[in-house]
């Protein structure tokens, strides 16, 4: 269409009557007589309104997604955080479980031996006045710990307290080569010295050249004068080697110890005696040796291939 005068008048007709129809179609209301052709032009035109909305949307939801991509990174790092944080304590409270384990077991060991203890927690390892087989606890003298005081834990001997501060204490493990404690025998009065030997079996050395010991067999502390540095009847080892007898004044057995000295965490300081050696009712019940399952086989006599022998005719 050109651009002429009729076609502008056109052009004004056709909006002024556009605006009326606004008008009436406002003041009517839901009444409104061009309701009619709204909803037809509705039925015609919003199939493909929703085809063009279909369209944009995965547009839009790219734009949405980048735009909350930032949002979406600090959420996932404050979960990441949240996590390791959960993690940490999880790992924490396996630990505290495992201390409350430890002292559940040191606590049956005094209860049998009817020790006074004082409960400990080891600090450090390593070289301390020249030894090379130490621990730090953190119990000195202000928790009533004094030096050659006995100390163990939920398995056995660990060691005797050689250093005391106020607040913390050195201990030579009994796996230390200058470490040497008096033994007996469970169930029998043989008498013998036990010596650490790093990280090797204990070194024992038996009064009784002729004793009559095989491995399996299991030591306690036989305890010192006064109670120091050893109180009697702390568990210390099970035989695994006798050396043969050759006549000799001792006999060399060589013993593994109840204690592993290289996990050690929470501990006991011997403060009080018991009134009377406990004797044997310190050591873990022994373990029931496992049945090994028998196997019987039935053999059953089979018919001979070529049937029975038929009588000659």
């Amino acid at each position: 269409m050109r651009d002429t005068k009729e076609s502008r008048l056109l052009l004004v007709l056709l909006i002024a009557i556009a605006f009326a129809l606004i008008t009436v179609d406002i003041r009517g209301g839901e009444d409104s007589p061009v309701d009619g052709a709204r909803q037809a032009a509705a039925s015609v035109f919003g199939p493909i309104e929703n085809g063009v909305s279909s369209a944009v949307d995965p547009i839009g939801n790219a734009v949405t997604a980048v735009r909350d991509s930032g949002e979406r990174h600090d959420r996932l790092a404050r979960l990441e955080r949240e996590n390791a944080a959960l993690k940490a304590e999880l790992g924490s409270d396996d630990r505290n479980r495992s201390r409350l384990k430890q002292l559940d077991k040191l606590l049956g060991v005094a209860g049998k031996g009817q020790y006074g203890i004082k409960g400990a927690q080891v600090i450090a390892i390593g070289a301390a006045q020249g030894f090379s087989w130490t621990i730090t606890i953190d119990a000195g003298a202000d928790d009533g710990i004094e030096r050659d005081m006995t100390v163990l834990n939920g398995d056995g001997l660990v060691g005797r307290v050689t250093t005391v501060g106020p607040g913390t204490a050195t201990v030579l493990l009994a796996s230390d080569p200058d470490f040497t404690v008096g033994t007996r025998m469970e169930a029998g009065d043989e008498l013998g010295f036990a010596s650490g030997q790093g990280d090797r079996p204990l070194r024992v050395e038996l009064l009784n050249g002729k004793a009559e010991i095989k491995k399996g067999d299991r030591l306690v502390t036989f305890g010192s004068q006064a109670d120091k540095p050893f109180v009697p009847g702390v568990p210390v080892g099970v035989v695994s080697r006798v050396d043969p007898s050759g006549g000799d004044l001792t006999r060399t057995l060589y013993v593994t110890p109840f204690v592993n000295f290289s996990k050690l965490d929470v501990v006991g300081v011997v403060v009080q005696a018991p009134k009377k050696d406990p004797r044997d009712t310190v050591l873990p019940a022994k373990s029931k040796p496992t049945p090994t399952p028998t196997v019987t086989v039935t053999v059953t006599p089979s018919a001979p291939a070529d049937g029975p022998d038929q009588p000659e005719q």
